[in-house]
């Protein structure tokens, strides 16, 4: 199995932790490699818990991506990024669309504060970090007594590298020699908190 950016097992409880074992755990690897594919995964083998926070999908048009939707795990969705998007900041090809990621993703991170043992944040990328309003709720969300499940970019950024060196914030590389077996792993993580 493959070790996180610590070079550390992702199935061995991390010392990293500087509150007692909370941990936040952050999947982090190629795109397209199984990140929001496992996070899923983990959630569907941790039934009982109640999970809030938000993921993101590709849009496809004709086989081809067009763009990224953002889909609040209590059901609301939007578009995160897309080819059509005009205005406002652009990553690559994509116009970033932060109205959505105000009206979505950052309600979506202050529910699960206020209502849910489980915080999932996919991903904490380029696109996301066009809204300040999303930083300043990643940041809360670290920082509260609730673990994180998410994914960051492997991209060098400020903030994203800040992220990283959190000393509660564990980085498990997906990989695919270890891919189909995080999920487990990382549930009996999730559950022994």
């Amino acid at each position: 199995m493959g070790v996180n950016g610590r070079g550390q097992d992702p199935g061995a409880r991390s010392q990293q932790s500087g509150d007692g074992g909370r941990l936040n755990v952050l999947l982090t690897g190629p795109p397209g490699i199984g990140k929001t594919t496992a996070i899923r995964k983990v959630l569907a083998v941790l039934r009982g818990v109640k999970a809030g926070g938000f993921f993101t999908e590709a849009i496809e048009e004709e086989g081809r991506r067009t763009g990224f939707a953002l889909v609040d795990l209590a059901g609301p969705r939007g578009v995160l990024a897309s080819v059509t998007v005009s205005a406002g900041p652009r990553v690559g090809r994509y116009g970033v669309n932060v109205a959505d990621m105000e009206r979505i993703g950052v309600p979506a991170l202050v529910h699960a504060l206020d209502s849910a043992d489980l915080i999932v944040c996919d991903e904490i990328g380029r696109m996301e970090l066009h809204c300040p309003e999303f930083r300043r709720a990643i940041v809360r969300c670290l920082d509260s007594a609730k673990p994180v499940l998410g994914t960051i970019q492997a991209r060098r950024n400020e903030f994203l590298d800040e992220v990283r060196a959190r000393p509660d914030v564990e980085l498990v590389r997906v990989a695919i020699d270890n891919r189909d077996r995080l999920p487990a792993l990382l549930a009996e993580r999730l559950r022994a908190q």
